[in-house]
């Protein structure tokens, strides 16, 4: 933890640039007295393409999206990349001007948890402190010493993994965190409705009752209706340490609250520049800047996880589970916030005014501030909105397939 001068907008937070010369980047826009729009980011410029295909669901059941975009003529900008960018800020916003919205639409929001071992031992933390975050420092350490192995080098659902439960069951000390971190079923719940989700520059949202929680970095893949990945973005699974602590019965109310679900800035497209192989070895970086001068960064690597992404898109999408409009699904978070912020003992939870920034130098950095979720704009535009607006513009053909 650190202090400094408060700063006051999401561009001040000392994050990478975003190189956009290599690879293949898509997103969604809100154009003023239009409504949403596909756009392709290319050559520093923003180009709209729904009258091509208006949703990014519809364009990823493609068999070779890419090769799509890349016969599509693109002559006139809608706007620049760095105009964007900067009115996205929902604090600086012009709404005459175009703003980003998280890059999907139609697809299932979903995560996968307890997928790191670090933050494993911490969601056993939050049960055993039953929300209370003044008691985490005494159970994390005398849970360690019961444990008395590296759980990280276990593999999930393995023999020993097995033998483990057994020596911990004896010990009183099994929890159904450690069941879904070590055991063979993973945890894959629903994080959000879809078009819920919000992206770069807008307000996400805490529970107003809630005390203690945290942002939480992670890599976010998006799959096809068929169950292929068609490339990543990132995500903020913002998370209720104290609800969920509680009961894990409350992990729905803990997760899927009004803009508790941040996604962005862009997605990026496999294609011969980037590729699953990417995301494994992917670093995340994380910074929190309070109002009050307080500061936090933290990281997470995925060569960490437990277990590999693709195990986890096959646990969420197979002959027992569906997904027409394709999903997206968080791959969980190596980062579990310890430091203390107001007293010792204390911990971290955010405060309203925090910015969070999440930055991997592979796909870019998804910028946020904090406020409670009954603050945050209301969310308006689902299926039956989303619909009635693309038929008014006459792209419902483009909706159900890419012209």
């Amino acid at each position: 933890m650190s202090k400094k001068p408060t700063t006051t907008t999401l561009s001040e937070l000392n994050v990478p640039a975003l190189d956009l010369a290599e690879g293949t980047w898509i997103s969604r826009v809100w154009i003023p007295a239009v409504g949403p729009a596909v756009v392709l980011l290319k050559d520093g410029q923003v180009y709209d393409i729904s009258a091509s295909v208006s949703t990014v669901s519809t364009l990823l059941e493609l068999d070779d999206p890419v090769s799509y975009l890349r016969s599509l003529s693109t002559t006139e900008s809608l706007v620049s990349f760095d105009s964007l960018i900067s009115n996205s800020d929902a604090s600086l916003r012009d709404e005459s001007k175009p703003w980003l919205l998280a890059p999907i639409d139609l697809q299932a929001v979903k995560a996968a948890g307890v997928t790191f071992a670090a933050s494993m031992l911490e969601r056993v933390v939050e049960e055993q402190a039953k929300g209370d975050p003044a008691k985490a420092d005494q159970i994390r350490s005398g849970l360690v010493d019961s444990i008395g192995t590296d759980i990280g080098h276990i593999v999930p659902g393995s023999p020993q993994a097995a033998a483990l439960k057994e020596v911990l069951i004896s010990q009183g000390m099994w929890s159904q965190y450690l069941e879904v971190g070590i055991g063979p079923d993973a945890e894959v719940f629903t994080k959000a409705q879809p078009l819920s989700a919000v992206g770069y520059g807008a307000d996400i949202g805490v529970h107003p009752k809630s005390s203690w929680n945290n942002p939480e970095p992670e890599v976010v893949l998006v799959v096809s209706s068929k169950g292929k990945v068609q490339g990543a973005t990132l995500g903020n699974d913002v998370n209720l340490r104290d609800f969920e602590g509680r009961s894990a019965l409350l992990l729905s109310k803990a997760k899927d609250n009004n803009a508790s679900t941040s996604l962005g800035p862009f997605l990026r497209l496999f294609d011969e520049t980037f590729s699953i192989d990417d995301v494994r070895t992917t670093e995340v970086s994380l910074r929190v800047v309070g109002k009050d001068g307080f500061i936090m960064d933290g990281s997470s690597s995925m060569n960490q996880i437990s277990r590999d992404p693709l195990d986890l898109v096959a646990q969420t999408i197979n002959e027992n589970h569906q997904y027409p409009d394709g999903f997206v699904l968080f791959l969980g978070t190596l980062f579990a916030p310890k430091q203390d912020r107001d007293q010792p003992g204390g911990g971290f939870t955010h405060k309203e005014g925090d910015m969070v920034a999440i930055s991997s130098g592979k796909l870019g950095t998804l910028a946020n501030r904090v406020t409670t979720s009954d603050k945050a704009p209301i969310w308006q535009m689902g299926y039956r909105s989303l619909l009635q607006n693309l038929n008014g513009r006459g792209l419902l053909e483009a909706a159900i397939e890419p012209r």
